[in-house]
């Protein structure tokens, strides 16, 4: 903490998994490493503290994994959620370095979850990590120090100075006319506060792992407007715009959507941030979903796979005030899954609108409505209802009655900076910073830019650290540094 290299071959910025795994990486090839992670220590690790597992393929059986999860099937997967429009590049380096996770992370001393263990759901197409996020951050936090990384907590990145064109450069684009473009930038200095102090450091490589923008609700307010100050941030509080929003100024290419988010329902008694998993709500087709005027918007029963937690948490976003309830009764409460708040509940309807603040009067006609054209034997048979119930469409009638307070969970945000096959960050004009990388989450949306496949941005994390570390080292020394 009291001395920093001001010139080290490599700087990483960010604290998670894609920046120990750049700097561990960086480090075994001989280059001296600096990382500035912005939370405290206390905090270290970004959203990777509130991990629990990561996505891999494998050709076949693992003792983490209960059987194969051959290429052509992520592809399929990742397809499915967000679409083809992938860089080929990327999404091989993705595949390739994925197939190493398990070996590399054991060797340094990353516990996983055994399938015979038992102690978390079988899982084919991903690895649980014994522990969970904090365990892994803790070895390779400790794998870093033990290779000499030089890391600094609560280091805030306020901007990346690049250096101007040398000179401008003819880049003929029809036999007509000649455009001038300017000679691609490189980044000569780095500019941080530590404990209320300005300090600059001028590495020769900077790899940029810094995470989205989720926890920024003034940002968030630029796309969303007032919906975002109903968000609830489950992961880290430092995950900031300021130093995406500097790179975007300098002419950085952008990935991604600026108005776009992983959002998930989560119970509404949550912290504004830090969460994590636990406040997920899950069980709304065991029941009905009302808004603050005691009205059921959605089919409770069109979500049933993993995708109801994102589609539950978009439509929050819609609801008057971001916030709305799940209501069960005590067979629909047995269907929940344990939650780490405990469910509001009542002797009736009538008692239980009265906890929640909601209309006694416009919840129980709504409920009646609802179990007058359900059947008892849930048979989905609810003609006349809007809308109507696809699936578990059972009469709620069994006190005591139950309610979630739910509001849209945001995980991470759909924006960031472009890369190229290198993981190098493009210029908006053209060419690359031949200096500068990125890895993990603030390049993620040049794999996806919608939906989510569970464990895959440990994955990328992983993935892309390492191989940004490498290609950093690699750069480093072929240029004589």
């Amino acid at each position: 903490m009291h001395a920093l290299p001001p010139q080290p071959d490599v700087l990483v910025v960010g604290g998670g998994t894609a920046a120990l795994c750049a700097a561990i990486t960086t480090r075994r090839a001989g280059a001296s490493v600096l990382l500035l992670e912005r939370a405290p220590k206390g905090e270290r690790g970004g959203n990777t503290r509130h991990s629990r597992n990561f996505r891999y393929v494998h050709e076949g059986p693992s003792p983490f994994s209960a059987g194969a999860y051959p290429e052509t099937e992520f592809r399929s997967d990742l397809a499915r959620v967000a679409g083809r429009d992938q860089d080929p590049a990327l999404l091989r380096l993705l595949i390739e370095r994925s197939r190493e996770l398990p070996d590399w992370l054991a060797h340094l001393g990353v516990p996983l979850q055994p399938v015979a263990g038992g102690g978390l759901p079988h899982s084919r197409k991903t690895a649980f990590l014994l522990g969970g996020g904090k365990t892994l951050l803790n070895a390779l936090y400790a794998a870093a120090e033990r290779l000499g990384v030089a890391i600094c907590y609560g280091a805030s990145v306020e901007a990346i100075q690049c250096d101007e064109p040398s000179a401008p450069k003819v880049v003929p684009r029809t036999a007509a006319k000649d455009v001038y473009r300017a000679a691609p930038k490189v980044v000569h200095s780095v500019d941080y506060s530590l404990e209320g102090s300005l300090h600059t450091v001028s590495p020769q490589i900077a790899i940029l792992c810094c995470g989205g923008a989720q926890a920024d609700r003034e940002w968030l307010r630029t796309s969303w407007g007032e919906r975002a100050d109903g968000f609830i941030n489950r992961g880290t509080p430092h995950a900031k715009s300021g130093l995406l929003r500097n790179l975007l100024s300098q002419g950085i290419a952008a990935a991604g959507d600026p108005a776009a988010a992983y959002l998930v329902a989560v119970d509404a008694r949550s912290p504004a941030d830090d969460g994590g998993i636990v406040t997920r709500v899950r069980s709304m087709h065991a029941g009905i979903v009302v808004d603050r005027d005691g009205q059921r918007r959605y089919d409770e029963g069109a979500d049933t796979a993993s995708t109801r937690y994102s589609a539950w948490g978009q439509r929050l976003a819609d609801f008057p005030g971001q916030i709305g309830y799940l209501i069960l009764d005590r067979r629909g409460l047995q269907v929940e899954a344990p939650s780490f708040y405990p469910a509001i509940s009542a002797p009736s309807i009538a008692d239980l609108a009265q906890q929640l603040g909601l209309p006694p009067l416009a919840l129980e006609r709504t409920l009646s409505a609802y179990n007058a054209a359900v059947s008892p034997r849930g048979a989905n048979a609810n003609e006349g209802l809007l809308p109507p119930k696809s699936s578990d469409a059972l009469p709620l009638t069994e006190p005591p009655f139950a309610a979630y307070p739910m509001r849209p969970g945001i995980t991470f945000t759909y924006h960031g900076v472009a890369v190229d096959a290198r993981l190098r960050v493009r210029h908006r004009e053209g060419g690359v910073i031949d200096n500068l990388f990125a890895a993990g989450m603030l390049m993620a949306p040049n794999l996806f830019s919608r939906g989510y496949l569970s464990g895959l941005a440990l994955m990328i994390g992983l993935a892309t650290g390492r191989a940004a570390g490498e290609g950093a080292a690699r750069d480093a020394f072929d240029d004589g540094r």
